[in-house]
């Protein structure tokens, strides 16, 4: 026993720790608070990168695939669980550390020069692998290097600073688009964010060359007294109904619990984007934005050559702006222009209202991807679409200066909208450090059922209310972190009943279960939200809100477990 731990307990804990005691803690909190600031870049980053991926894909398609790259992060993520804690106790917690920092800042960075959505999904999933293996290994060096008594307070802290790093990419995202509006940075923010990502393999280098093996470690494996305890054996812990049934009630837990976060909350920034996508655009169209914009469109089909520097700038059909949120004829007017182009023919606007005549089909072009829900045009639509070309006013302006326009106010738009998802990332995740906290101070009280049963009810009404009726900028001040604290509440709970449920030798074990298995069965959370976005609700006004409150009634598992857990607020570990 070293001298830190025979100090009297009356010593203030952080007076216990050596400079090496310091660096582990370091280095461990360090590593965690990156994994949650790559976390919350993806949630970021996520929608304007499949949507910049998928080039002309509608809303509801990039609903879709958002949830299907989160759901591929958390297969990753669970994976990387269960396999990287295998290596921990295998090969040594420092050496396995190494490997996950290298694998989520490495394809983390990768993530920034994707050229298409599915090595943007398979960079994903493998630095999923190294977030999910960092949380486990941090915790295991920190609580077998440092002193007893020192432990349960330094893992606290190194809990806390998970939330600094979920802040620390909302900042990120903020610094970004305020780039971006200044023009120092062009478009495509997400691939610059992603970049930044890479930052945490500095860590690399101190882990390489001083962060040590615990001694616990080295001597357990010395001594092999993990195979004569039957330490980690999955055989027990799912073969000895007692433990098999507290494995099966932590896995719904947690399941419940991730899935909100995964399935429901990270959607909250896709929420508050799309809010101020639709605010930023209505003022624009105030000011008359829909009158240029169809004069733009008169100039595509009257100026020769014009789709070659229409394409060349980067504008898509979505990037104009109709007379209402309804009005999409300058959208598929210039789709369908595009679509003429693709195929080879003659870009006339004859042409262009024959394609519009045809209902919506599947066949990969521009106009096809633009609306899934289009239906051939009415006789009074054809007339109006006509006379956007035949009848339009297009003395006022060249297509250069139309195109320059175009090009600035999407640019504002974009990082407009990007720096109101980062301000609800920051907003959520302070909420959250106040619901973990919430949460203890409570169970102390009513212990784990009870409060577990407060907490997700709590999470179900205050996520539904959110996603129903968040509509201002205002709005986004208070329902942000009044999320984050309901929905971030029951992983403080985690942290204290996991551990509560299983005897020493499989306690490193059945958390870990738990956990992973949850993040499993919580990876069909974001898959279903972007179905029920994409598919389901496609045809309503706000196809994720209606999605989202009805993702709530997931919270309700965490409550019909409860009969079947047991209560163990007081009681000894077991043994």
């Amino acid at each position: 026993m070293s001298d830190a731990n025979a100090t009297p307990n009356r010593e203030k804990w952080y007076r216990l720790l050596t400079g090496y005691h310091w660096f582990v803690l370091i280095v461990c909190t360090a590593g965690w608070a990156f994994d949650t600031f790559d976390q919350q870049l993806f949630n970021l980053a996520r929608q304007p990168a499949i949507r910049d991926l998928l080039g002309t894909a509608t809303p509801d398609v990039v609903n879709f695939y958002g949830g299907l790259g989160t759901a591929v992060m958390l297969v990753g993520w669970a994976t990387g669980g269960i396999v990287f804690g295998i290596m921990g106790d295998k090969i040594g917690r420092a050496k396995t550390m190494l490997l996950t920092v290298g694998c989520y800042s490495l394809f983390t960075g990768l993530s920034a020069f994707s050229f298409g959505l599915w090595d943007f999904l398979l960079y994903r999933f493998i630095a999923g692998l190294g977030i999910g293996g960092q949380f486990g290994l941090g915790t295991a060096i920190v609580a077998e290097t440092l002193p007893d008594r020192a432990r349960p307070h330094a893992l606290g802290f190194l809990q806390a600073f998970s939330a600094v790093g979920n802040i620390s990419a909302g900042l990120v995202g903020i610094l970004f688009s305020q780039l971006l509006l200044a023009g120092y940075i062009s478009g495509q923010t997400w691939r610059w964010m992603f970049g930044v990502g890479v930052l945490p393999a500095v860590l690399i280098v101190f882990i390489m060359f001083w962060l040590k093996e615990p001694e616990r470690w080295k001597q357990a494996v010395a001594e092999g007294k993990a195979a004569k305890q039957k330490a980690g054996s999955l055989v027990e812990l799912f073969g000895d109904p007692r433990w098999r049934v507290r494995a099966i009630v932590g896995i719904i837990l947690a399941a419940a619990g991730v899935i909100g976060l995964w399935g429901i909350g990270v959607f909250g920034v896709d929420l508050v984007q799309s809010i101020f996508r639709a605010n930023i655009t209505e003022e624009y169209r105030k000011q008359g934005a829909s009158e240029k914009d169809r004069q733009f469109v008169a100039l595509v089909f009257q100026t020769p050559g014009a789709l070659e520097k229409v394409a060349e700038a980067g504008i898509s059909p979505r990037d104009l702006i109709g007379e209402s949120p309804e009005d999409h004829d300058a959208q598929y007017l210039l789709a369908a222009a595009l679509t003429l182009v693709a195929r080879g023919e003659p870009v006339t606007i004859e042409n262009a209202l024959r394609l519009l005549d045809q209902p919506w089909s599947d066949d990969g072009s521009v106009l096809a991807k633009l609306d899934r829900k289009r239906q051939s045009q009415t006789p009074e639509d054809r007339e109006r679409r006509r006379g956007f070309v035949t009848k339009a006013d297009i003395s006022n302006a060249s297509l250069a200066d139309h195109i320059a326009r175009i090009q600035e106010r999407t640019k504002n738009i974009g990082g407009y909208v990007q720096r109101w998802g980062s301000i609800q990332l920051l907003l959520f995740n302070i909420g959250a450090f106040f619901g973990i906290y919430a949460f203890s101070m409570v169970t102390d009280k009513l212990g784990r059922k009870w409060t577990f049963a407060i907490f997700f009810l709590f999470a179900m009404v205050v996520t539904a209310f959110v996603f129903l009726t968040m509509r201002r900028w205002s709005d986004v001040l208070w329902m942000a972190p009044l999320m984050g604290f309901a929905q971030l509440s029951v992983f403080g709970g985690y942290a204290i009943y996991f551990p509560e449920l299983f005897p020493t030798r499989l306690r490193s074990t059945g958390t870990s279960m738990c956990y992973n298995i949850g993040r499993y069965v919580s990876a069909f959370g974001p898959f279903l939200q972007g179905y029920l976005s994409g598919v389901v609700f496609a045809n309503f006004a706000e196809p994720m809100r209606v999605a989202g409150a009805t993702m709530c009634l997931f919270f309700l598992l965490g409550i019909l477990v409860l009969p079947f857990a047991p209560e163990t607020k007081d009681q000894p570990l077991p043994e």
